[in-house]
């Protein structure tokens, strides 16, 4: 999933960029979400710092801080240096900053023209959606899943089991802070999945990688985020 951060230091404004891209997401169903929107560079900064995730940063160049928007660029750099920053300003001339300031803008948003900024913005959000997806699969296995008329890619590592649903034909990814419910069976992901996957029980399916502990004696195995599953006596040995 990517993070979205925006900057801006006029409220009207950074009202219109958020509800360009909320809306957005919401229609197309893509796989991010808005995690913060600020007038400040600091605050922005302060939880790009905590993010784990991968973000998408539309910045303000003038911001009416000692902190313009190419330097909170490069700090965003030193975090995230996979992260897509969009410049919205209405100075297109200042462009060439980015070469100065070396921090690889995907693309620039001219604000004085709502109904270009407007296009321009969703074209960002797709092609950001699209390089992440190329950047995950070649760097990490992933497992792509279709639900709900849209695909997620989850990485291998974030993923901790998979569990079969009380709703008939359905599977629960249990992955890094979030579950995905959708159509399959444990027989297709058993054949999908690396063997860094193991069946343990008829209803799970685990990822051997993030297993912090084995209580053989309860049957029940521990995960390193703190969620639990069940162990079948049969299926132990293979475990």
């Amino acid at each position: 999933m990517l993070n979205i951060f925006v900057c801006e230091d006029n409220t009207v404004q950074r009202q219109t960029i958020v509800k360009i891209i909320q809306n957005t997401v919401l229609v197309e169903e893509l796989d991010m979400r808005l995690v913060l929107d600020a007038g400040d560079p600091y605050v922005l900064l302060e939880q790009v710092r905590t993010s784990q995730n991968t973000g998408i940063y539309f910045l303000d160049i003038d911001l009416n801080s000692d902190m313009n928007g190419m330097k909170l660029a490069q700090q965003i750099r030193l975090y995230d240096p996979r992260g897509f920053i969009i410049f919205i300003t209405a100075h297109s001339e200042l462009s060439y900053m980015t070469f100065q300031y070396r921090v690889e803008a995907m693309d620039f948003v001219i604000k004085d023209n709502p109904a270009e900024a407007k296009v321009k913005i969703r074209e960002c959000l797709f092609h950001a959606m699209e390089r992440y997806t190329l950047q995950t699969n070649k760097v990490h296995k992933v497992y792509t899943i279709e639900t709900g008329g849209r695909k997620i890619s989850v990485d291998y590592d974030d993923i901790f089991f998979f569990e079969t649903s009380g709703n008939i034909h359905k599977i629960i990814l249990h992955a890094k802070e979030r579950q995905i419910e959708f159509f399959g069976t444990m027989k297709e992901l058993t054949g999908a999945l690396d063997g860094n996957f193991v069946r343990c029980h008829r209803s799970f399916l685990v990822n051997k990688n993030n297993i912090k502990e084995v209580d053989a004696k309860n049957r029940i195995i521990y995960f390193t985020n703190g969620e639990t599953c069940l162990m079948s006596t049969r299926m132990m040995k293979g475990l």
